[in-house]
């Protein structure tokens, strides 16, 4: 099929917007290929175009995003871990840190800030993430160990932990926000490096995308707190059921408002 496309696109003037559409799609075209038909009346024909340039923004807002991994590339340095987390301020669940490696200049159409996407777009990226990357890694600390050391350390503790799990692949890393000070590797903190960097923004996808998922299961275990809804942020409505029932084993007994309110230790 694509071997008749292609002999088809040698012809432009003769090709139908079935089989251009299926050439875009296919990402075979060049930019000669578009400009040849970017003269022809069929509304179909012009709207398809429309589209291909569209496509062809965005693949170079994507590579904007490899800015840091190319500049590391210079130095010889090829296997580059992305790193962020999930969940810190909310007043339930787990923190969830991932880290990811990518092929270096992969173009995964629409990555960005897990936050900036939609839960359909974040969750077609993330199956490209998983089908695609180099490696992955996660770790989920529990409730329990942030009311103990706090959110920041907890966070720190998985940041360290899905790094040394990469080793001796990992060669550099690049971390949202946060500043490690005690990596074998070299490291850049980047802020809102979600937004800045293709890694980072993999390993914010792979993060939010898991801990939603361990909140969707705790909301079936505990759904008067709408934990498949908020995921655990502290909502007005979750906040009144924390009122109404007190607090669960899955919220954070540090966190205000629950520290100050004075809920029993198992929900009623």
């Amino acid at each position: 099929m694509l071997k008749i496309f292609l002999e088809i696109s040698r012809k432009m003037e003769k090709i139908t917007s079935a089989q251009l559409a299926e050439l875009i799609n296919l990402d075979k075209l060049t930019s000669d290929q578009i400009d040849e038909l970017r003269n022809d009346p069929r509304s179909t024909i012009s709207k398809l175009i429309k589209k291909w340039d569209k496509l062809q923004l965005e693949k170079a807002r994507v590579q904007t995003l490899y800015h840091y991994e190319f500049q590391l590339k210079k130095k010889g340095i090829n296997f580059i871990a992305g790193v962020d987390e999930a969940g810190r301020g909310p007043l339930a669940g787990p923190v969830v840190v991932a880290s990811v490696i990518l092929p270096l200049g992969i173009h995964i159409p629409y990555i960005n800030d897990s936050k900036k996407l939609s839960q359909n777009r974040r969750e077609t990226i993330y199956q490209f993430i998983l089908d695609h990357a180099i490696k992955i890694k996660r770790a989920v600390i529990s409730e329990k160990v942030i009311d103990e050391i706090n959110i920041y350390q907890a966070t720190i503790q998985g940041m360290y932990q899905v790094i040394d799990e990469l080793q001796p692949q990992v060669e550099a890393v690049l971390i949202d926000a946060v500043k490690l000070d005690k990596l074998a590797v070299p490291s850049i903190s980047i802020i809102k490096g979600d937004a800045l960097s293709a890694s980072i923004a993999a390993a914010s996808i792979v993060a939010k995308v898991e801990r939603d998922r361990l909140m969707d299961e705790i909301d079936k275990k505990y759904p008067m707190y709408g934990f498949a809804k908020n995921k655990g942020y502290g909502t007005a409505e979750h906040i009144q059921a924390i009122q109404t029932y007190g607090a669960c084993e899955f919220h954070r007994r540090t966190f205000e408002p629950i520290k100050s309110l004075e809920v029993s230790n198992q929900c009623r």
